[in-house]
């Protein structure tokens, strides 16, 4: 039997968890995986693009376990009613192929993105970081914030979006967080001003110039997120040019982040050699770091695998026959007939 998390369950997982240990746990989980790179089957994602979106496949596969996330990314959806982003994932064994997670990850998505970024935070920015700006409040930016309030001290951040409305959203969700101080900006220049750490997480599907060098400063620490397909940027091409640059998977990135402004031979770090040990982060205070995030499958993959051995633990989803139960296993066509019995759960590490 294959496991199933639905967007109920994800809620009342996330609940049972507590949103704060979730994105601790989850980041750390991802540092894990990224820790361990080579051990990883790797590929850039498949993606299919059109005038207003882009629909994609990201595979990932270790010795043991195989995972993809089918995700879209459609900016104009919100005034249709529906999310920029949608997705779900699979968890599958390599010895036989078998599905044991059927996810969603719509929500989980906005879980490891915020996740990926303290990740790469915490490795990057500086330490005495304590105040942030947040460009583009939509539905990934109070997970932003609280992971960066939650688990890297940040207790002010100034926030800024082109749609009030969203950051009115913004403000009212982290209402509850009252140590954590809010600041409503009138551009995205003065947001950024005297910020420590820059997060961009913009959805508009344009060669954008969301920052520019003017606005930037000495130590500052960037998280470009939503730059993620060809023809969608948030960063100057100078910003980039006179900083420390860190991509998550660099074959991907010079596609899709905001690196394709730049020639094949412009210089990154990948994000796992600075985990690893191998390769220096931050080489002094007063250095520009970015991290040009695209988002990359192994991230899925650590996700899948972390809600998994959590639900399994709560024994919470619902086991569904998503293939047919191998009684015997050369006589399909039996299906066809009434009285098909059922799988043995499996479980993977």
């Amino acid at each position: 039997m294959t496991r199933f998390i639905d967007v109920p369950t994800m809620s009342r997982l996330i609940q049972d968890v507590g949103v704060i240990p979730f994105i601790g746990e989850l980041s750390d989980v991802i540092r894990e995986d990224f820790i361990r790179w080579a051990d990883f089957d790797k590929s850039a994602r498949l993606a299919s693009h059109s005038d207003i979106g882009v629909i994609e496949l990201m595979p990932v596969s270790s010795a043991k376990t195989y995972a993809f996330k089918y995700v879209n990314g459609h900016p104009s959806n919100t005034a249709k009613g529906l999310y920029t982003v949608m997705a779900f994932g699979v968890l599958a064994e390599v010895d036989t192929g078998y599905p044991v997670l059927l996810s969603e990850l719509t929500v989980a998505t906005a879980l490891r993105t915020c996740a990926t970024s303290l990740m790469a935070a915490r490795a990057l920015a500086r330490p005495d970081a304590r105040r942030m700006a947040l460009i583009g409040n939509g539905a990934q930016s109070e997970f932003q914030a609280l992971a960066f309030h939650a688990h890297l001290g940040i207790d002010e951040i100034a926030v800024y979006d082109v749609d009030p409305r969203a950051t009115d959203k913004l403000v009212r969700n982290l209402s509850v967080y009252p140590q954590l101080k809010l600041i409503r900006s009138a551009s995205t220049a003065e947001a950024v001003r005297g910020a420590d750490i820059v997060t961009t997480v913009t959805a508009d599907k344009t060669y954008a110039t969301i920052l520019t060098p003017d606005m930037i400063e000495p130590g500052m620490h960037i998280n470009a997120i939503g730059g993620d397909c060809p023809g969608k940027t948030e960063l100057h091409v100078d910003v980039l040019r006179h900083a420390r640059v860190f991509v998550e998977y660099e074959p991907q990135t010079r596609i899709e982040g905001d690196i394709q402004q730049l020639p094949k031979d412009f210089p990154v770090i990948d994000l796992w050699r600075v985990l690893a040990g191998i390769e220096a982060g931050r080489q002094h205070p007063s250095q520009v770091t970015v991290f040009d995030s695209v988002g990359f499958a192994l991230e899925d993959y650590s996700t899948l695998r972390y809600v998994f051995d959590q639900a399994m633990s709560r024994d919470m989803g619902v086991d569904v026959e998503l293939v047919p139960a191998a009684d015997d296993p050369k006589d399909l066509f039996r299906y066809t007939r009434p009285g098909a019995s059922r799988a043995v759960m499996r479980r993977v590490a």
